[in-house]
Parts: C-alpha cells; structure tokens; sequence
C-alpha cells in the first residue's frame, strides 16, 4: 500500500486537476450562453499555470495536507465572466455558476462507476485514487454550493434578488469574501468542518462498497 506522504501527493493532484475543470467549465458554459471572455483570456486550457492562485492552489491546499487536518481547502483563478455578454444576463449568469460545482459531480459519478466496475475488493493504486478523487470533488462541490458570495451557490439567491436592488447587491457583494475566510476559520477551529469530512468520507467508502474500520 501507499505511504501516506504518497496519498498527500495524490490527493495534491487530485485536488489541481479537479479544480481545473471546476474553473473552465464555468468559462465553457459562459461561451455557449455568448460570452467569449474566459475564452479570449486564454481560460479554457487545461494548463495549470492559467488557472492556479499561488495562494489558493498551492499554499493553503499545501499547508493543509502536509498538517494532517484530514481537510482539503483551496481555490482557483476565477474564470472571468462578463454576463452582459449573455442572451439573457441573470439566468445564464446561475448556468454558469453552477457549471462548477456540476462538473464535480459529474467527476464524483464517474469515480463512483469505475470503482464498483472494478469491485470494491481490490485494493490497489488505482481504487484508492478514485476514492480520494470522488472524495475530493464532492467536498468541493458542496463547499461550493454554500450560499455564500462569491461561492458558485450564491448564484441561486442572487437570482432571487429584485433587478431594482440588483446594484445595491453588487456593492455589498464586493465585501463578502472575508465572511468567507471568517465561515473557514471557525469551521476548523469548531472543529465543525473536519467533523463533517469525516462524515463524508465514512460515508462515501461505504457507498463506494468498502467498510470503515
């Protein structure tokens, strides 16, 4: 079996990839609704080097493997989006928001199939990457759809938001990223957010067919 400096390496890997695809998909589904500003910006391109924050993809995602809190958190270069751009502004604007977190669900489906296509009694490479793999993406996925700005999910309570209050929002919504990092901080100081990877993970070995000890 792996060393766990070589799972901390995987799950690394892991973790850029599928932030990757989270953050091009949001420029794909951008394109098709008629804007072609992450395309013009060189944004869909599986190059890493397009997409990753020094900061976010690599220091605190980094620091937090190497630190054994048994929790992955990190973020991307956003995609830039210009909504104006769309045939209809505020619905394509939810699309492509949920674009990203869409896209690791499907990641999480796919890893789901392969490994009860190969069965859960092999335990090899392969098997536990594609758990780490489904593991990763559906807590990214779900942090994502927190209806919190600039999260992916707040795209659902912004549509909720009346056009006439729609700049005022804007203004506000410039200052939501520290009650971001505030959600984090006291979700790992509460203890709150490992217990809840905890239980994603029992849970998803199990639906992926394997028992925790």
């Amino acid at each position: 079996m792996p060393s766990s400096g070589q799972i901390e390496v995987a799950s690394f890997g892991i973790f850029i990839v599928s932030v990757i695809l989270h953050e091009i998909s949001h420029g794909a589904v951008a394109l098709l609704r008629g804007d072609d500003t992450a395309k013009r910006a060189g944004r869909l391109t599986l190059n890493p080097i397009a997409h990753l924050d020094p900061i976010g993809s690599v220091l605190v995602p980094g620091v937090l493997l190497l630190s054994h809190t048994g929790v992955v958190f990190g973020w991307a270069r956003p995609v830039p989006v210009n909504v104006s751009r769309m045939r209809s502004p505020r619905n394509d604007a939810v699309l492509t928001a949920l674009a990203g977190p869409a896209t690791n669900v499907v990641l999480v489906v796919v890893s789901l199939v392969v490994i009860r296509a190969v069965h859960p009694e092999v335990n090899g490479w392969a098997c536990l990457l594609l758990i780490y793999a489904g593991l990763i993406n559906l807590w990214l996925g779900i942090f994502n759809m927190l209806p919190v700005p600039p999260l992916d999910g707040s795209s659902l309570v912004e549509r909720l938001v009346p056009d006439r209050r729609w700049r005022e929002y804007l203004v506000l919504r410039q200052y939501s990223m520290p009650a971001v990092f505030l959600l984090v901080i006291i979700g790992y100081e509460s203890g709150a957010t490992s217990h809840a990877f905890n239980w994603l993970y029992v849970h998803w070995v199990q639906l992926a067919g394997y028992h925790v000890a």
